[in-house]
């Protein structure tokens, strides 16, 4: 029997911790008169981090259908934004990069997700921020790393 099972399990709290810190940037983003809507600033924010990404292993990363990816990506390219181009290796397959004058833009979007994030951690030192921005990369590794095909990241 969990005696304490109301404080919650280390996963619950993770989970639900990264569920109202999503919730908080998504709001901020959709009230920041960007035009974007969360599901696109968010796109925005993986391309920059994983550029010149084919579109499938960029839904992979962000844990979105390919279809809820490419509607994303229609609308950021429509906007100058994205570029989607042939991938050199295979031709049915597109890269995605950053388009020249998508950086103001981006700039605003990790502007935002920066402020909300400062508040979620505002009663914390920087010596904790700093633990445990360390024991998430910790425990990050050490499940990618027990994923079958995977290795320690």
């Amino acid at each position: 029997m969990l005696t304490n099972y109301s404080e919650g399990t280390i996963g619950l709290l993770l989970v639900d911790a990264a569920r109202l810190l999503r919730l908080r940037i998504d709001r901020a983003l959709e009230g920041a008169g960007l035009g974007l809507t969360a599901g696109e600033a968010r796109t925005l924010a993986y391309v920059s981090l994983y550029p010149a990404s084919r579109q499938t292993a960029l839904a992979a990363q962000m844990n979105v259908e390919p279809m809820t990816l490419v509607s994303f990506l229609d609308k950021l390219e429509s906007r100058g934004l994205v570029v989607r181009e042939p991938d050199p290796t295979d031709r049915r397959a597109k890269i995605v990069q950053l388009a020249p004058d998508a950086q103001p833009t981006l700039e605003q979007v990790l502007g935002i997700t920066r402020k909300v994030q400062e508040g979620a951690l505002r009663d914390f030192d920087p010596n904790e921020a700093g633990m445990l921005r360390t024991l998430l990369k910790r425990m990050r590794a050490n499940i990618a790393g027990t994923e079958p095909g995977r290795g320690p990241e």
